[in-house]
């Protein structure tokens, strides 16, 4: 069996070749998920780069990023399979105008069924397993939990008609969790698990400088300095690196070469998500470092 990786190094040189940087601790999990064939669950606030990984990953090693995004409600069949009922339907007819027979097992066949993200994964066929990105698991239901118990376990769906598929080989799973709720111990056993931390100042700086080339080198400094302190504050929604790299981006594209106070009220929507956020940032400005300029005489 082919290595994917040799080490947690290479793991991050070759997401850093694709636009992605991470730290130690997350290229050694990426590293050690491809080594042992196990799923992988990243927890950590919205906007550290969870999701991000996952599509990093699958880039870095040219295999599909199969995902699954989930939500409140999430039916089985939206995640496994479905049969293609118009499909179906249309077969039914057409055989009834033509005189012909049509038994149950000649409907529920290969030729009628529908992919969704799980089954995909198993039935990959390639020299690269795909990436399988779970995506905020914790906004799934916990019966849509409970199913993918035995899928990361087995490695397999099995539907009634058909039989059972089971994956040549495992498929590289990342699940993304940003702790609206618990998960079920069941899972987590199942899983490896790393928390992602925001990124350090330089590594945020030397993604911002990766993600928006036209931003000057005070503007990335002063930006990733004022976003470190607004994280600080209580906020609904501290900004991730999604919110900084916008932020500067439309900082960049009005030609801000050093961060002032009028250019952070004039673009805080990049980076404030709600009114309530707003006003605490605003209010906070003089303590940020950004004072109201005198009023001349």
């Amino acid at each position: 069996m082919r290595e994917l990786f040799p080490d947690a190094e290479d793991v991050r040189r070759r997401l850093a070749e694709v636009g992605h940087l991470v730290d130690e601790g997350t290229a050694t999990a990426l590293h050690l998920a491809t080594v042992l064939d196990r799923p992988l669950l990243l927890e950590g606030e919205p906007g550290v780069g969870k999701t991000s990984a996952a599509k990093a990953l699958a880039e870095a090693l040219g295999t599909p990023l199969i995902r699954l995004q989930c939500y409140e409600g999430l039916r089985a069949g939206e995640a496994l399979y479905e049969w293609n009922y118009q499909r179906q339907l249309l077969t039914v007819r057409l055989t009834e105008v033509r005189g012909e027979h049509l038994a149950d097992a000649d409907l529920f066949s290969e030729e009628f069924l529908l992919d969704r993200p799980l089954l995909r994964a198993v039935r990959h066929q390639g020299p690269v397993p795909p990436v399988l990105l779970i995506d905020e698991i914790d906004r799934a239901d916990d019966e849509f939990e409970a199913l993918l118990f035995e899928f990361l376990g087995e490695w397999a769906i099995t539907i009634p008609e058909l039989g059972t598929f089971a994956a040549v080989r495992p498929p590289l799973v990342v699940l993304t969790s940003n702790r609206s709720r618990e998960l079920h111990d069941a899972l987590r056993r199942r899983c490896l698990y790393h928390w992602i931390e925001f990124p350090t100042p330089e590594r945020a700086v030397e993604i911002l400088r990766r993600a928006v080339p036209a931003a000057s080198e005070p503007l990335i400094a002063s930006a990733t300095e004022f976003v470190g302190r607004v994280r600080a504050l209580d906020l609904d929604k501290a900004p991730g690196m999604a919110e900084a790299i916008d932020w500067v981006s439309a900082l960049a594209a009005l030609r801000v070469s050093r961060l002032a106070r009028r250019d952070i009220v004039s673009t805080l929507s990049a980076v404030a998500k709600s009114p309530d956020d707003r006003t605490t940032i605003t209010g906070a400005l003089d303590e940020l470092g950004h004072p109201e300029e005198a009023r001349r005489p």
